[in-house]
Parts: structure tokens; sequence; C-alpha cells
């Protein structure tokens, strides 16, 4: 019996489906990284893909605790509605969730914005790496999936990270048949996804079958927005609408709930799953690609972030 085939779920019959696979494939995952790394952490921020890992997490480890902790890099312009729903799950479960903020960079001088209104979101990578100096983690455990953006799918599932927090994807390590290396140096550490391999629609059955709650804003509601450069912004007291644009009232929804300043929802009737598995099915555009403002210029690239240590 392989290391995969054993998380396998006892169906009774030799079928299984893709989902079955995929759990079975990050189930593995996650029990690698509690016997190989000495301190790691699952990150956990309430969105989508971080449910989708925590409900494994479950999976893999239930009855007993959690052999990590949960941890959330706050960029402090996160919307309310998921720093609840982080909040709720995490005292659910009762594990526990450290929480560092970037407006603690800020205030340490760690963090230097450009101008007031400048994206925290690329600045989290000073915070998180911080964070990891500061509990001496060796690994961390994240959601990210290689569909999301071409940097991404660039990634190892265990992807390793100098002492500085780097990543070079030259400098990566050959992972033949589910056979993965999480040993670091001191102040080395390794970003592991388990759900590398999903897709957009992946997580979206996933939810469904398994009935996850999930923050309200993933299904479509009426909200304000400004139509700006193609995308529609939702209108916020962190983004406001500019002089000359027009304020409309729209039914949209958010295919990923990131920094509220640089997360835009798309147009939506879909208030159930199987709606949005609908039109998960029929989208021309990765989530980040349609709704992320910050990833579309070549400075701001994905890529030039993970190298300096984004998620």
């Amino acid at each position: 019996m392989t290391a995969l085939s054993a998380n396998l779920p006892d169906t009774g019959t030799s079928t299984l489906s893709h989902l079955d696979w995929l759990e079975a494939e990050a189930l593995h995952i996650l029990r690698e990284v509690a016997g190989q790394c000495a301190h790691p952490a699952l990150l956990f921020s309430g969105g989508k893909d971080s449910i989708v890992l925590l409900h494994l997490a479950t999976k893999a480890f239930r009855p007993a605790r959690f052999p990590f902790p949960l941890l959330h890099i706050d960029t402090g312009h996160n919307f309310p509605e998921v720093i609840a729903f982080r909040d709720a799950r995490a005292a659910e479960l009762g594990e526990r969730l450290i929480v560092r903020s970037v407006e603690d960079s800020i205030a340490a001088g760690r963090v230097v914005l450009r101008s007031p209104d400048e994206s925290r979101n690329r600045h989290q990578s000073v915070t998180l790496l911080d964070a990891i100096a500061e509990f001496g983690f060796d690994a961390l455990i994240g959601g990210a999936r290689r569909d999301e953006e071409k940097a991404r799918a660039k990634e190892r599932v265990f992807s390793f990270r100098d002492a500085w927090g780097q990543w070079d994807p030259k400098n990566q390590r050959p992972e033949l048949w589910n056979l993965y290396n999480a040993r670091v140096a001191p102040g080395e550490h390794m970003r592991v996804f388990p759900i590398s391999n999903w897709t957009e629609l992946d997580v979206w059955q996933y939810i469904a079958r398994e009935g996850l709650a999930v923050p309200s804003l993933y299904f479509a509601h009426e909200r304000p927005i400004v139509r700006r450069a193609g995308a529609l912004v939702p209108v916020t007291p962190l983004t406001p609408a500019r002089e000359g644009e027009q304020v409309e009232s729209l039914s949209v929804r958010f295919r990923t709930v990131g920094d509220v300043t640089c997360t835009c929802p798309v147009a939506s009737t879909a208030r159930t799953h199987a709606q949005i598995l609908l039109e998960t099915v029929g989208a021309t555009l990765t989530e980040r690609g349609a709704t992320r403002m910050d990833d579309q210029t070549s400075e701001a690239s994905m890529e030039l972030r993970k190298r300096e240590g984004y998620f």
C-alpha cells in the first residue's frame, strides 16, 4: 500500500472520485508536514481555500488537536465579514490562532508606505517573515493553487525558502512519487501547498460536497461599485469613488476575498453553490486575473513578490 492510497476513503468499491483523490493527496501532505517538521503553522485567513485547508486538517488529525497553530497576516484592510468568520471558525475548533498585523509593522517602521492609500497587500511579506522569525516556524502550510496564476504554477508542493525567506524557483527539490523532503537548516523554512493541484472548480465542488460554511461575500449580493480600468471596484471607505465616477448598485460576488484595496467583485447572480459552480465552469479568466488590481503590473507581479517572501 502506498502512502497516498493509505489516505483514500473506504468506498466499498474500486472507483474513487476526482475529489476523493485530491483529498487523499492533501491528507498525505498534511501528515508529512506533521511528521517531518518541528514547528509548522497553517495559514488561515477565512478565505475559501484556507477554509478547505482547515477542513482537510480536521480530517487528517481529529479527534486530536492540530499539531500546529493557525496563523494569519492581517493587512488591517481585510473585509470585516471575513475576519469575523476567521475568528468564529478558529474558536469553534478550539485551535490557537496567531494574528500578526501589517499595521504593527508600519508602526514599528518595518513597513514604509509610499502614500497613505497604497495597498498593503504586497507588504504582508515583511510581517510574515517577522512572524516566522518570532515563532521559529520551519514550515507554513498555505492554500495556494497552481491554477491561480503563472508564478504559483512554478511552485513545488514543498517549496523551499532560504534564510532570508526568499523563493528561487530554480533552486527547488524534486518531488518524485509523492516523496517530499522537508529538511531545512536553521533559519530556512518550507512553504507547503496541500491543495496545489486543485482548481477553483475543485474547491467549490469540495465546499458543496462537504457542506462547508464560507463568508457571505462569496455569494451574490447588492453592492455599490464603480467601473474602473475594466474592473468593478467596490465603493468602501478605503476605496471611495473618484471624482467623475458614477456609483452603481450591482449584484456582485467575490471570487477571492483579499485586501479591500485591491480586490474586486465580479457581476453575478449566483446565490447557491450550484449557481457558483455553473459560473466557475464558464469563467474565462482566473480568479486573480479577474479580481485583483495589484496583479496587473509587472512591478507588482506575483513572482517578484514571492521572491521577496510573499505567500
